[in-house]
């Protein structure tokens, strides 16, 4: 086909494009366009979505975005006239270009939009192909208002900024006004010798998609749906314009057939655009290392076995091996600096006391990491595994997420961006899309539906995780319960239900606001938007316009700084300690077999605990008496869906009440610690070394392939386990049986790494409750204060324990609860409507005044 579509807002076109990037996409091939470029307004948060749905359909994207420009210049926060005006990559200078403009419009130029202006464009506009634009832009909203002279100046300051990549756009849909720009527009083409394009500013997919767009305006302005007077897409009449869809080319060919070649040059802007390939390797920030190492793996060594000598005293053979086993793999797939700037914000974390956790995920596999402080799980004590971590058969980054406590997560950041540049650092984007029951409810207030029927509608949505969009409900085998009768609203008898559920189904993913990922943090090289565009958040913090993994895609190192309340309980139990009793307790120097702790999970009185506290996990801690660290370990890894059903078994057989059997005497050994159960992924991944001879690395690859259970990967992992089983003098059928073992437990192993750490934190807590009952409680419940119906549990709670909680006493009380003499005082900011500046206030009175006597 000689056509193809170069102005088109997506569903990332906010409460304005009502196009999802998949049926655009596909509706393009199918018509046999060879590409198709997004311009959405003011943003590029669809790019990657759209360049990796466009290249999987072999239809060529062209990235773009329709900037809001003003005449005023960025620094005017008062004058809120705008234009608009598209700009396309050409290369990958134009998409660096296209990316900084993007987010300067929105870190220099947001005012209600995000802006640029011409200065600023002029000096970002290499690589970039410009256009007339649409009926807002400047050139055609001047000739409007003021004429085609003082139109010229500008259509002649835009063609010397971008000569031959400078185009006539024109558009058709039945307007006055926008006839007469055309006129002008196509004359301007001969006189100048400039090519025209044709385009339609494509805001939805199909002509009867019209409705739901016209939905989508009014919640954009939250405007009455029969309000004349609301914004909307009008003709000259004021009757809604359905022409803003995806025409086919033969339409397209059909609108311009007076002007056949600005159908064929849009052909010519497909074929002038290079394929700008988004991905990279993993770009690391620059990390100084001291003058006297050569290279930041000299320096990883060095701070390696200095962390050591401190972790292990003597460093025996195995520990040595282990260390050099893990540094060569960090040094073959270059990641010695992604260790360093993870040791270095995790050590500037503990010197500004801020709580590390001891460990996320696989990277406790780590003993590198171990010895470094990254992590504060010994690996050799608890057999984890670095493969499950780094997998030297498997080239991707490596992922270490780390906990902090909740209140001091934020100095955390805070330091990375002061160390590695504030231009350079982002939290990342979130987008709050619209899911089934979302839109329904969007719709349906729109339309008047009453809310009592849309309440009624939206109940037969399952509340369950991945049953949220359309397709997914409507399918009897996912949905069995209220499929059918979801299936029949899109018949109801009442034609306003009727349009509601079409319309909510259209408009399903359209992004209605963006948010900060809750942990997600990039730290770039170099300026964030040399990579990837940024915007601001509504704390006016650096956000990347791009979510995690499209960011990760691009080679940005994104690190994930979690807070975790737990941790915040562990020091405020700690200051609590040593201001009550004069002993101080660091995380790491907590007994490890304390009787006093294990007796509490012996008798399940692990309410306010971390991870143990649930109903069912205590009445299974009641039955396992667990004796050792490793049987919380296991216990954390089996109580979950899917594994929760070897509970049982592995109880009895910890008690004898069961035999322990070994499906292969070889791996008597490997599963020994747990009955002869296998729970963890690294079980799996062993089992395979021990029978098939496979490599740990290629042995995660196993496990991967069984846990994802794709019939063709799964049939040739299996003839080779199967030929190498054999080969190592294991029979066939043998050989065959264990397969099937591990592959029905790889969909319910879980990582062990991950479950020590947390098993670990899990038994802080454990401890103070235990040997500080009062301390540790006064704690939870200052750390729970914002919800009162957790506050009432863990009073509860401590009226159990034989803890007198004191009401509130506006003489003795803190802000937050505390321990005194074995009792705790009410915490005065857990009172409705008392907030820390009056508790302040009331101290410091009481301090300088004596204690009140009456109101």
């Amino acid at each position: 086909m000689n056509f193809s579509h170069l102005h088109n807002h997506t569903q990332f076109s906010m409460l304005d494009g009502a196009a999802s990037i998949n049926q655009l996409i596909k509706k393009s091939k199918k018509h046999g366009m060879p590409g198709i470029a997004i311009t959405d307004h003011g943003n590029m948060f669809g790019v990657p979505e759209f360049v990796n749905t466009a290249n999987k359909h072999d239809v060529k994207p062209i990235i773009g975005c329709e900037f809001y420009v003003t005449p005023s210049g960025m620094e005017d926060k008062k004058d809120r006239t705008r234009y608009h005006q598209v700009l396309l990559a050409k290369n990958m200078t134009g998409y660096k270009n296209l990316s900084k403009l993007c987010s300067l419009g929105y870190t220099e130029g947001l005012y209600y939009k995000p802006r640029i202006d011409k200065e600023t464009l002029a000096e970002h506009a290499e690589g970039l192909i410009a256009t007339t634009c649409c009926i807002a832009s400047e050139i055609n909203q001047t000739i409007i208002n003021k004429g085609e002279k003082e139109a010229r100046a500008i259509f002649e300051w835009y063609l010397n900024l971008f000569g031959d990549d400078y185009y006539i756009e024109l558009q058709r849909h039945g307007l006055n006004d926008q006839d007469r720009c055309n006129e002008i527009l196509v004359k301007w083409s001969k006189e100048y010798n400039v090519k025209m394009v044709a385009t339609n500013d494509c805001h939805y997919v199909n002509e009867e998609d019209s409705e739901a767009h016209d939905i989508l305006l009014a919640l954009q302005t939250n405007a009455d749906i029969n309000d004349p007077n609301r914004f909307r897409f009008t003709d000259d009449n004021n009757n809604l314009n359905t022409d803003f869809y995806l025409k086919t080319p033969e339409e397209m060919e059909e609108l311009f057939s007076d002007l056949p070649q600005a159908i064929d040059n849009t052909n010519e802007i497909i074929e002038k655009v290079d394929n700008i390939d988004l991905s990279s390797e993993l770009l690391l920030p620059h990390y100084s290392i001291p003058d006297q190492f050569d290279s930041m793996d000299e320096y990883l060594r060095h701070l390696t076995y200095e962390g050591a000598k401190k972790r292990y005293g003597e460093i025996t053979q195995e520990i040595s091996e282990r260390i050099e086993q893990e540094l060569g793999i960090i040094s073959r797939m270059d990641f010695s600096g992604y260790f360093l700037i993870t040791q270095d914000f995790t050590t500037e974390a503990r010197k500004r006391d801020v709580f590390v956790g001891p460990g996320r995920g696989s990277a406790a596999g780590s003993v590198v990491a171990y010895c470094l402080g990254i992590i504060n799980v010994d690996p050799m004590r608890h057999d984890l595994l670095f493969e499950r971590f780094l997998n030297p058969e498997r080239v991707s980054p490596p992922d270490i997420d780390i906990d902090f406590d909740d209140s001091g997560r934020q100095e955390v950041i805070d330091y990375v961006v002061e160390e590695y540049g504030r231009q350079n650092v982002a939290q990342i984007v979130t987008y709050g899309t619209m899911k089934a029951k979302t839109a329904i409810r969007d719709v349906g207030r729109v339309l008047g539906v009453p809310l009592q029927e849309v309440n009624r509608i939206t109940k037969l949505f399952p509340d369950q995780p991945g049953l949220n969009t359309f397709d997914k409900v409507l399918d009897k085998s996912r949905n069995p319960e209220s499929a059918n009768d979801i299936q029949e609203l899109f018949e109801h008898p009442d034609p306003q239900i009727q349009k509601m559920m079409r319309f909510a189904r259209t408009l399903e993913g359209s992004a209605r606001q963006t948010g900060v990922h809750a942990a997600g943090v990039i730290i770039a090289p170099g300026e964030i938007s040399e990579y990837v565009p940024v915007a601001l958040s509504k704390d006016k913090e650096l956000i990347t316009q791009y979510d995690g993994p499209h960011a990760e895609e691009c080679g940005l190192l994104k690190m994930d700084f979690l807070g975790l309340k737990t941790l915040s309980i562990l020091k405020t139990s700690i200051k609590y300690v040593e201001k009550n009793h004069g002993i101080h307790y660091e995380l790491d120097e907590i007994p490890e077999n304390d009787e006093k702790t294990f007796e509490l999970y012996q008798k399940g009185n692990t309410i306010g605990t971390f991870q143990f506290e649930s109903d069912g996990m205590r009445k299974y801690l009641k039955q396992l008496k667990p004796t050792e660290l490793d049987d919380l370990i296991a216990m954390n890894a089996l109580y979950r869906p899917g594994p929760m059903q070897f509970i049982p078994e592995y109880i009895d057989r910890k008690h004898g009440r069961s035999d322990v059997e070994y499906p292969h005497p070889d791996l008597e050994e490997l599963l020994k610690p747990t009955y002869g159960i296998m729970i963890y992924q690294e079980q799996i991944m062993k089992a395979a070394q021990k029978i098939a001879n496979y490599s740990l690395g290629e042995a995660d690859l196993l496990r991967r392939a069984m846990g994802k259970k794709k019939k063709k990967v799964m049939d040739e992992q299996r003839e080779i386990f199967t030929k190498r089983a054999i080969d190592n003098g294991v029979s066939e059928e043998k050989a065959e049986e264990l397969f099937d073992i591990m592959a029905e437990f790889a969909n319910y192993g879980f990582n062990k790494s991950h479950s020590a750490a947390y098993s670990v934190v899990a038994y802080q807590t454990a401890f103070f409750k235990a040997n500080y009952p009062a301390e540790y409680m006064a704690a939870v419940l200052s750390h729970n204060m914002g919800d009162i119906d957790k506050v009432s549990k863990f009073i509860e709670e401590c009226n159990r324990m034989g803890i007198t909680v004191d009401p509130p006493n506006i003489n003795s009380g803190q802000g937050k609860f505390v321990a005194v003499d074995g009792r705790i005082q009410y915490g005065m900011e857990a009172i409705k409507g008392v907030g820390s500046n009056v508790v302040e206030e009331i101290v410091k009175e009481r301090e300088e005044n004596g204690t009140f006597e009456s109101i």
